[in-house]
């Protein structure tokens, strides 16, 4: 990685260009081609630095509720839990981590609610793990951005 990965990493944090050709015009602004651009992105979403370029929507304002899930998963299922819970397009931030109360496989889902309720019902049902379902009551923040360059 070098000082124009940096740039580009910053500059995908800032905005994203809302037009016919987004990466002509994130290109220009950083002085590089626009294949060469591309060519970096795709080197960096391969390696992992970049997960995804997309936007963040305000759920609520698209008749949509997210919840926060909680299971109660044995180490040794984890991977064919997880499976199933990532079958779901609605699903992201699927996660393990240690919790005394045994809750140790976090994910969230957006969805309307009935398919919220249909997803959770569906997990359940496949898993047979206990859940704990922490519907979202208030947004204090929403997305983050790293100090790059």
């Amino acid at each position: 990685m070098d000082e124009i990965d940096l740039r580009i990493l910053a500059a995908l944090q800032e905005s994203f260009p809302l037009v016919d050709r987004p990466f002509r015009v994130l290109a220009e602004s950083l002085g590089i081609e626009e294949e060469e651009l591309i060519r970096r992105v795709s080197r960096l979403k391969e390696i992992g630095l970049i997960r995804r370029i997309g936007p963040i929507l305000d759920l609520r304002r698209l008749g949509m509720i997210g919840v926060l899930i909680a299971m109660r998963v044995s180490p040794e299922d984890a991977d064919q839990i997880s499976t199933v819970v990532n079958e779901y397009d609605e699903v992201s931030h699927n996660y393990l981590r240690p919790n005394e109360s045994g809750y140790n496989m976090w994910f969230t889902v957006s969805a309307p609610e009935e398919r919220v309720d249909e997803i959770i019902s569906e997990i359940r049902r496949r898993t047979g793990c206990e859940m704990l379902v922490l519907p979202t009551i208030k947004i204090f923040k929403i997305g983050v951005k790293f100090d790059i360059i």
